[in-house]
């Protein structure tokens, strides 16, 4: 099999298993301690998508661990990051914990256990320095890898590299990191920025909101290094910016996931569109939004919704900006990725 073959960074599909088995610690003792420092009977547990399969196994620990009068229970509704916390079922439970995320918004109801991975990185960074132009880089990477991150300035720093990081805004809690939404940390003063992480969502966004940079992808988990190429997602947004261009009625959805809405954002299209209808929702997806009769959509959510699902809708779905040049308030050159900054 070739390197290109690799290009994607992707082997879910390929039949080839990741080189790294993943481990995570989830803290059970600091559940246990808040169980018995609360008195608490009902313990809440929300995962991200991609771990839920593992609650089970974490509610039997916790059983193990906990007297036998407490309930532990599992969120089945969705999560997608730290801004998507199961508000119902925190309400409803004496201690609530929200894990793979690093905290968003500090709050002592809540234990953000933020699982950090196991995965070696510094044979993937050691690789990725052919593809980093000059002695300055920046550094990010996301919260599952934050454990490793003076780890992985120290090991730049010794090869001769002036490496540049910095906190972003207050979505963000560590020094360098990143959020599918939000890429402050890769304000910089360097021309190239190297992403430690898996997937290319976070890489790709980081490319497009800072189109002047080298994004240079070092994915230890399946073993790649990339560079984030965003002309395929450009092509993808313009087409669907075109496809809105004649679009008379509008839903303008408004999200209401705690940490996802930007109500004033949604509040103005109305406002200066007589043809804008909003709609709210907590879960945006294409089959809720089909029985809608409208000629487009203006996501004012979770700006990966539009990207990660955008051609799964039946009718165009733009980001807030996209939607200014459809309607020809902003020129098409102006198109850029939608991000969330300070926004809770």
């Amino acid at each position: 099999m070739s390197q290109n073959d690799f290009s994607e960074g992707d082997l879910r599909n390929t039949g080839m298993a990741l080189k790294h088995d993943r481990e995570w610690d989830y803290e059970l003792d600091r559940i246990v301690e808040a169980v018995h420092d609360r008195d608490a009977k009902k313990v809440g547990l929300q995962f991200p998508e991609g771990l839920k399969r593992r609650g089970p196994k974490v509610t039997d620990d916790l059983r193990e661990l906990l007297p036998e009068d407490v309930t532990v229970m599992m969120s089945g509704q969705p999560c997608y990051g730290a801004c998507d916390l199961d508000t119902y079922m925190m309400r409803r439970t004496d201690v609530f914990v929200h894990f793979g995320h690093s905290p968003m918004k500090e709050s002592e109801k809540i234990i953000y256990v933020p699982l950090f991975s196991n995965v070696e990185v510094l044979p993937i960074i050691e690789e990725s320095l052919e593809e980093i132009e000059g002695e300055e880089v920046g550094l990010v990477t996301t919260a599952q890898h934050m454990n490793r991150f003076e780890e992985m300035r120290e090991f730049l720093e010794e090869r001769g590299y002036t490496v540049h990081t910095r906190k972003g805004d207050d979505r963000l809690t560590h020094e360098g990191q990143v959020l599918g939404c939000n890429y402050a940390s890769a304000d910089i003063d360097a021309d190239n920025v190297l992403y430690v992480g898996g997937g290319k969502f976070h890489p790709l966004g980081l490319a497009m909101e800072h189109p002047e940079k080298n994004v240079v992808i070092a994915d230890p988990v399946n073993n790649v290094v990339t560079i984030a190429d965003t002309e395929k997602f450009m092509k993808q947004r313009y087409g669907a910016v075109h496809r809105a261009m004649d679009a008379e009625k509008w839903g303008v959805i408004f999200c209401t996931k705690i940490g996802q809405g930007r109500w004033d954002e949604a509040e103005r299209i109305v406002d200066e569109n007589e043809n804008a209808y909003l709609i709210t929702m907590d879960e945006v997806t294409p089959d809720r939004l089909r029985n809608f009769d409208m000629d487009a959509f203006v996501n004012t959510g979770c700006p990966r919704i539009t990207t990660d699902d955008g051609p799964q809708f039946h009718k165009p779905m733009l980001t807030p900006g996209e939607y200014e040049i459809a309607v020809g308030n902003e020129p098409l050159d102006s198109l850029e990725f939608d991000t969330f900054h300070g926004t809770w």
